[in-house]
């Protein structure tokens, strides 16, 4: 996003999954009879149940890998039967079940609808309702939400909040049957977080993008020296973000950052630090995975970025495997990236399948105005720089 993002500011588990041996468990029928045993191997969703140490258990959500008897407190993945004994089945039933989660952690995380990036006035922007019709999608993320005079947010840093193209486009996706999650910050721009001179003026610059539109979610995209590598600023920013959640403890909060195909790097880590430290609450926590200097393999990348997501938010947080999961949220790039990546509508597809049986929170890409057919067409506004379908992307991410 970082060079298209600045181009259009100055202009206006595939194989993871198959990797899993997933087995089925049956509710136990007898009080006192053991489910089979639970296997570290095994994928189990949401009504699976399995037995370990003399103690049934059921799954609350996918899971794998994670021992019910650690793990079967209020908030973890496996809820306690109690004592079984007698007979245990030595082989599962065969009636396979969905692997796909059932029902997400109990956790602020909660998986959201797909989002992918809209933006008005740049790049031949589509009519929403057309997108909608033909794809299905049921949310879009609207770019960008930056810094007016001072500490005011407005759209592109210059039209306000209402009367203008994005206030428009936001009745329109609305009326189409989405909804809109406004992008506050991004690559370029004169952006909220350094203007705001306090954590109590920048949420309070938060709090009137929420309160315009009644948002139900807000994502703070934090990228480039001046935010993500400020920590003054960053710091800044996850405390406004903590009065917020304060304040409106229905609306998502999400931060938007920056990876490594391993993960997190420095300023990602110490970010998601700062949220743990000063308790802020954030409910959703995504990586934008590409523009890793030409590397080739997108689908490993994404993955890779992914799990070390999950592993920083584990070991910050005290997470399991699925809680961790739940707060995490993928936004890449389709086609060509900035830096000559690609990313197909296939390998999206897979990278949706895993983002889907992992229990991931958030999935949106960049961007909508790309998302055109456009083969050796480079990195453009209008146009994905690769040979697909109109929409092919949006399309994919609706099934998510």
């Amino acid at each position: 996003m970082k060079l298209s993002r600045k181009i259009a500011l100055v202009a206006s588990v595939g194989a993871v999954g198959a990797a899993a041996a997933v087995l089925p468990m049956a509710s136990s029928h007898a009080a006192t009879a053991c489910a089979p045993a639970w296997s570290a191997s095994s994928v189990y969703v949401g009504g699976n149940t399995a037995s370990q140490s003399g103690h049934n258990y059921t799954a609350k959500w996918w899971t794998q890998n994670e021992s019910p008897a650690t793990n079967s407190s209020q908030w973890a993945v496996w809820a306690d039967n109690g004592v079984c004994g007698g007979t245990t089945p030595t082989t599962p039933p065969t009636t396979n079940p969905t692997t796909n989660p059932t029902t997400p952690p109990p956790s602020s995380g909660t998986k959201m609808a797909a989002a992918p990036y809209l933006f008005p006035g740049w790049g031949n922007p589509p009519a929403p309702a057309t997108v909608v019709n033909a794809t299905g999608i049921k949310a879009f993320t609207l770019a960008f939400v930056l810094a007016s005079n001072g500490c005011n947010p407005a759209w592109d840093g210059s039209t306000g909040l209402t009367g203008g193209v994005h206030a428009s486009t936001i009745t329109a996706i609305r009326a189409a049957g989405a909804d809109v999650v406004p992008s506050i910050g991004g690559w370029s721009g004169n952006k909220l977080g350094p203007n705001c001179s306090t954590p109590e003026a920048l949420a309070a610059a938060y709090q009137k993008v929420i309160d315009t539109f009644q948002l139900k979610a807000i994502d703070v995209d934090i990228e480039n020296t001046d935010e993500f590598e400020n920590y003054v600023v960053a710091d800044r920013i996850v405390d406004a973000l903590r009065i917020v959640k304060q304040k409106n403890p229905n609306v998502k909060t999400i931060l938007t950052f920056g990876t490594t195909p391993t993960g997190p790097n420095v300023h990602g880590l110490r970010l998601i630090q700062q949220a743990k430290a000063k308790n802020a609450n954030i409910d959703v926590f995504t990586q934008m995975p590409f523009d890793f200097n030409g590397h080739a393999d997108m689908y490993a990348s994404t993955i890779g970025a992914t799990e070390g997501l999950k592993n920083a938010l584990k070991t910050t947080f005290g997470y399991t495997d699925a809680q961790a999961y739940s707060r995490i949220g993928i936004s890449g790039m389709n086609g060509l990236s900035d830096q000559q990546e690609v990313t197909t509508v296939e390998t999206w597809t897979r990278i949706r399948d895993y983002a889907t049986s992992k229990g991931l929170a958030r999935f949106a890409f960049w961007g909508v105005n790309r998302d055109r057919g456009c083969a050796g067409g480079g990195v453009v506004s209008e146009c994905s720089g690769i040979a697909q379908a109109d929409w092919a992307f949006t399309r994919v991410s609706a099934g998510f």
